[in-house]
Order: C-alpha cells, then sequence, then structure tokens
C-alpha cells in the first residue's frame, strides 16, 4: 500500500531572497568621537592660543585694545556686567529642576543638573588650579590665567541642560534659538576685555565635552547600532580642531589692532555658534532619561 506524503513546495533558485535589513547606525559611537572631538579641540585651543608666544602675542594685544576702548562703543555688551552670575545661574539650575517635575520626570531633572554642574566645576577647577599661563613677556596685559571662560561655560551649560530636560522633539530647536545667546556672552567678553577670544572657544569646548561624554554613558546603556557611521564620526572628531585652527588663522592674520579686536568678537560668536550645533547633531537622539524604557520618549531613541 502507497503511503502518499505532502510534496515539499520548492522555491526556484532563481527566486528572489528576503533582503536583509542593513545595521542600524550607533548612536554611542557617534557620541564618544564627539565627547573626544571636543576634548582634543579644547587641549589644541590652550596649547596653541595659551602656551604659544604668537598665541598670546595676538590675543594680549586685542586685551590691551578693549580696556582703552570709550564706554559708549561697547554699549550692547555692558548689560552683562550688570547680570548676578550666581544669583541667574543659581535660577537656571532651579528652573531645570522645575521642568523635570512639571514633566513628572524627576531622574531626568537629576541628570540634566549633573550634566549642568559637571563642567562649571570643570571650568573653574581648570582655570584656577590646573592650567596656568606663562609669561612670553607681553606688557600691558593681564597673565593671570583666564582659561577657560566661567560666563561663556556657564551660558553654554545653562542652553545644553535645557535641550536635556526639555522634550527630545524640541531639542534641536532649543539649541538652535539658544546658541545666539551663547554667542552673545561670548563676544560681550571679549569686548569687556574680561576674556581672550581663546577662553570663550575653550569654555564652550569644554562644557560640550562634558554633556557628550554624559550622553555616551546614557545611549551605551541602551540599545544601540553596531555600524559606526564614517562621515558623522569624523565631523565629530575632526569638525571642533578645525573651529579653532580656522580661528587662530583669522585672529593672528589680522593686519592691525583694531582688525583683530573685530576679528576675535566675530570669531567668539561664531565659534559658539558652531560648537552649539556640532554638539546638537550627536545629542538629537539620545534619550536622557535615566528611568528606563516606560518613560522613553517619542523620537528620543532612534537609528
Amino acid at each position: 500500500m502507497a503511503v502518499l506524503t505532502p510534496e515539499t513546495p520548492t522555491v526556484p533558485s532563481s527566486a528572489p531572497r528576503p533582503a536583509l535589513a542593513p545595521p542600524r547606525r550607533s548612536r554611542t559611537a557617534v557620541l564618544v568621537a564627539a565627547a573626544i572631538g571636543f576634548a582634543g579641540a579644547f587641549v589644541v585651543a590652550y596649547l596653541l592660543f595659551v602656551r604659544t608666544e604668537a598665541g598670546q602675542r595676538a590675543e594680549d594685544g586685542v586685551v590691551r585694545f578693549a580696556q582703552n576702548l570709550p564706554r559708549s562703543t561697547v554699549d550692547w555688551a555692558r548689560p552683562l556686567a550688570g547680570i548676578d552670575g550666581v544669583e541667574v545661574f543659581g535660577a537656571a539650575g532651579i528652573v531645570i529642576v522645575a521642568l523635570a517635575v512639571l514633566r513628572k520626570r524627576f531622574a531626568l531633572g537629576v541628570t540634566a543638573l549633573v550634566l549642568y554642574l559637571l563642567p562649571l566645576a570643570a571650568a573653574q577647577l581648570l582655570k584656577i588650579y590646573l592650567l596656568d599661563r606663562p609669561d612670553v613677556g607681553s606688557a600691558g596685559a593681564p597673565h593671570h590665567n583666564s582659561f577657560p571662560s566661567g560666563h561663556v561655560s556657564a551660558a553654554t551649560a545653562v542652553l545644553l541642560a535645557l535641550a536635556v530636560v526639555l522634550p527630545a522633539r524640541f531639542r534641536t530647536w532649543v539649541l538652535a534659538v539658544g546658541a545666539p545667546g551663547v554667542a552673545w556672552v561670548a563676544a560681550a567678553t571679549v569686548a569687556l576685555s574680561w576674556h581672550r577670544l581663546s577662553d570663550t572657544v575653550g569654555a564652550c569646548l569644554l562644557v560640550a565635552a562634558v554633556v557628550s561624554a554624559g550622553a555616551a554613558v546614557v545611549s551605551a546603556r541602551r540599545p544601540d547600532g553596531s555600524r559606526i557611521p564614517p562621515v558623522l564620526t569624523a565631523i565629530a572628531l575632526l569638525a571642533p580642531v578645525a573651529v579653532v585652527l580656522g580661528g587662530y588663522a583669522v585672529l593672528a592674520s589680522a593686519t592691525s589692532v583694531p582688525a583683530r579686536f573685530v576679528a576675535a568678537l566675530v570669531l567668539a560668536a561664531l565659534s559658539a555658534v558652531a560648537v552649539v550645533l556640532l554638539a546638537a547633531g550627536p545629542l538629537r537622539r539620545v534619550n536622557f532619561d535615566p528611568s528606563g524604557a516606560r518613560n522613553r520618549l517619542s523620537g528620543a531613541e532612534g537609528p
């Protein structure tokens, strides 16, 4: 007696096979590259502007020029002198926590507050205790170390912390709208002869490095892609150094002290905007809320 068995349908060898999904891009890899890029640019700025005679000569001329300017010339920068930094930046910390409470994301508020306070502490520690400014004989300018700027560090930290604590879908907009405010603080500190160009650039780079490193730690604890995007990674690594080298080249090539002063103002503003926008890209899709997937925001995680 013959036993009939159902035939297994055969798939022609020429039939198309299901395409494998390409591996997702790794957020964490780009964030690590960004942290390294910002930190490396910070070191380059310090060595190039502060530790070399050419860098000091270029910047000290700007300081002396700003010290002798009539008050009316920099009226646009005077409001910064009337701001009580302790009160304003203390209030900013309260606002950051309040926003987290209103959103019922207390753990997110703690994360944002840490990423706000940590670069401020690092800036003061580096400026006062760890970094110095050698005297290379450039008379007429203060030789105490002013790298990095505390005012610009605080302004940048406030902006990035707000971007962290607000919904992720608003993050890029917050950074884009707030970047001109950081630019004004950076240019104003130069106009008021409080800081040099390198102090402002170094402050932005330091804050961006700390926040990017924190974001990398947060991202590494979540499911992530395995593919390292070469273009984004290269930009994250090299673009911050390009900002520093470009600023140095422009400032050093100015042919007169007034031109160098104007160049320092413009470069301080443009560099601040550039650093904020460079940080915005890698931070755009990071979910900073450590409470887990149940609080994951729409769009906070992605390829």
